[in-house]
């Protein structure tokens, strides 16, 4: 851990049958309204798989596993560092337990989406993943 210079927030590129999960923030008073990919911070000593795997079962009520990182990382306020993965739904049914609303969204509406700034880098990458593998479970084992 000592090569980590920054805390690391994670979040899902959740997708299921060609579509996006996006989550509406309720906080800060900033960001409310807005659109995010879910996830939160890793803790101390948990791996960042193992921490998207809690937050998505603290945040939306489903398990998930995790799969490849999406390309870059996103400076954040504070020393973080946002890193997104791509992740596919095991069980469950995705809730808004930390959200004001759950939105599931394709390739074309992506775009319109009011998206956090921090997830914007993803945008190409997303629908690139929307159009091209709409449901590809498999790979993440």
């Amino acid at each position: 851990m000592s090569g980590t210079p920054a805390a690391v927030v994670v979040a899902a590129a959740l997708t299921l049958q060609g579509r996006l999960l996006l989550a509406q923030r309720t906080r800060p008073p900033e960001l409310a309204g807005r659109w995010e990919l879910p996830g939160g911070k890793v803790e101390p000593g948990e791996s960042e798989d193992a921490a998207l795997v809690r937050e998505l079962r603290e945040e939306l009520g489903v398990e998930c596993s995790i799969g490849a990182a999406l390309t870059g990382d996103v400076d954040l306020p504070g020393g973080l560092v946002l890193r997104a993965y791509r992740a596919c739904l095991i069980s469950g049914v995705p809730a808004a337990l930390e959200h004001s609303a759950l939105r599931w969204v394709d390739a074309e509406t992506l775009p319109t989406m009011d998206l956090v700034d921090a997830d914007r880098l993803w945008m190409p990458e997303l629908q690139d993943i929307l159009l091209t593998s709409p449901e590809r479970s498999s790979d993440l084992s």
